[in-house]
């Protein structure tokens, strides 16, 4: 995976200027088409696409159509398009990819905005403006739209019925997706957030889209979805089966990137809120709740395996080594599972260490457990199995205090401050070089 991104953290989202970007020459909205061999179906796509914006979207656009090596008229079509319409651009790659025409375009766009949709304009162009409207506005970073949203309106063939929802359902089982639609041909984003996010993408093909979206969620941008209303092309060229092929690649190449922390998402977090009120918070260590939460989930299922690999020590052997067996185990995957769970330290740096310190807070359980069973022996000689199943857990249970504790003070005291620190300040925003009595005005306020 690719991570030498140049840019740190993003700022804080801001609402864009209005004539800010008309004052630059730039459109504040960015259309790419990517099409293969599409001369039927091009002219009219743009021309719909053209008249419906001039219509109904109140702020400058451009068209961009992204030529992937058609070896048709295509690139005729679209260069004539570019003459007649001034608000339309050709552009001509000589490799195929419909992730490679995004990248390629979007990195060279000066649209604050950018979006794409398919040729076939499947959805209804009605969802345009709120799809792009949260992005204008600094509400979101991303913006898809949904043709499994519950007020969405699709008309589709059974088979890629069932091969969306499955390729979503896999989504969600191994990359714990939680977008609803990865697939619709309909999305966009903040040019900011391309600018970051774009050189962590690998993929130049149709796993594009999904790949920039899991990075993105996992990273913490928000991500609008708006339900369409969406009707099939019957005369669709995209080849499913290979197409599904390679989407499965994808998955297991992001999830193996993310379950061994090879990318910094970190640099793509946004401060926790656009109100610098949000970012005064004094006296609230940040994070300690969310830690809390992860902490005792894993400790409750340490517990469990704590408890059953006790059981069956004792099989075989004393109630002092049976204890510390089991909590030696249990220990390692605690800790394990702490640091990537609960204080979210990522890849194999420090890992020893950590483990090493882990040991140490083991130890501390140790003699809190172990004190507690040798009390017990002494104050009733032969106690049952139950009992010594009941101190246990007691003890456990002081052990568990002490040991969130040490972790966060001592073991993953980075992690901790790191949360607990409040956000820079974001740069204020640069003055609109428009007519000053457009400076006051936003462009998420939609006419």
């Amino acid at each position: 995976m690719r991570t030498d991104t140049p840019w740190g953290t993003l700022p804080a989202r801001d609402h864009l200027l209005a004539g800010a970007a008309d004052a630059a020459g730039a459109p504040v909205l960015d259309v790419v088409i990517p099409v293969y061999n599409e001369e039927k179906d091009l002219e009219p796509c743009v021309l719909r696409l053209h008249d419906h914006l001039e219509r109904t979207f109140p702020y400058s656009f451009r068209i961009t159509v992204a030529d992937n090596a058609s070896t048709d008229r295509t690139p005729q079509v679209a260069a004539r398009l570019a003459q007649v319409l001034p608000r339309v651009r050709s552009h001509r790659l000589e490799e195929k990819g419909r992730g490679r025409a995004l990248r390629t375009v979007w990195s060279g766009s000066d649209a604050p905005v950018l979006a794409y949709m398919d040729v076939d304009l499947s959805t209804d162009l009605n969802a345009l403006l709120p799809l792009v409207a949260p992005l204008i506005s600094g509400h979101s970073d991303l913006a898809i739209g949904s043709r499994l949203a519950r007020s969405s309106r699709v008309v589709r063939g059974s088979k890629r019925e069932f091969v969306s929802r499955a390729y979503n359902l896999i989504l969600r089982s191994s990359l714990a997706a939680r977008f609803s639609d990865a697939q619709c041909g309909f999305k966009a984003i903040r040019r900011d957030v391309a600018e970051r996010l774009l050189p962590m993408v690998e993929d130049s093909g149709w796993f594009f889209d999904t790949e920039l979206l899991v990075l993105a969620e996992r990273a913490g941008l928000r991500i609008h979805e708006v339900p369409v209303d969406w009707v099939d092309d019957p005369d669709s060229t995209v080849h499913i089966v290979r197409t599904a092929t390679e989407d499965l690649k994808g998955v297991w190449r992001v999830g193996r990137a993310l379950a061994v922390g090879a990318l910094p998402l970190d640099r793509l977090a946004r401060p926790f809120g656009d109100d610098p009120r949000d970012r005064a918070l004094s006296g609230v260590p940040g994070g300690l709740a969310r830690q809390l939460v992860g902490f005792c989930v894993v400790g409750a299922l340490s517990t469990l395996c704590y408890l059953a690999l006790y059981s069956l020590f004792r099989l075989g052997a004393g109630p002092q080594l049976a204890n510390g067996g089991a909590l030696l185990v249990s220990a390692i995957a605690n800790t394990a599972a702490n640091r990537r769970l609960t204080f979210g330290v990522r890849g194999r740096g420090g890992a020893v260490r950590h483990q090493a310190q882990g040991l140490v807070v083991f130890a501390i359980g140790l003699a809190l457990t172990s004190g507690s069973l040798a009390a017990l022996g002494a104050a009733s000689g032969s106690p049952s199995h139950g009992t010594e199943l009941a101190v246990l857990i007691a003890a456990n249970l002081a052990a568990t205090v002490l040991r969130f504790l040490l972790f966060r003070a001592w073991v993953f005291p980075e992690r901790a401050a790191a949360e607990a620190r409040p956000a820079p300040e974001a740069a204020p925003a640069a003055p609109s070089a428009g007519p000053a009595d457009d400076t006051h005005h936003e462009l998420g306020n939609v006419r």
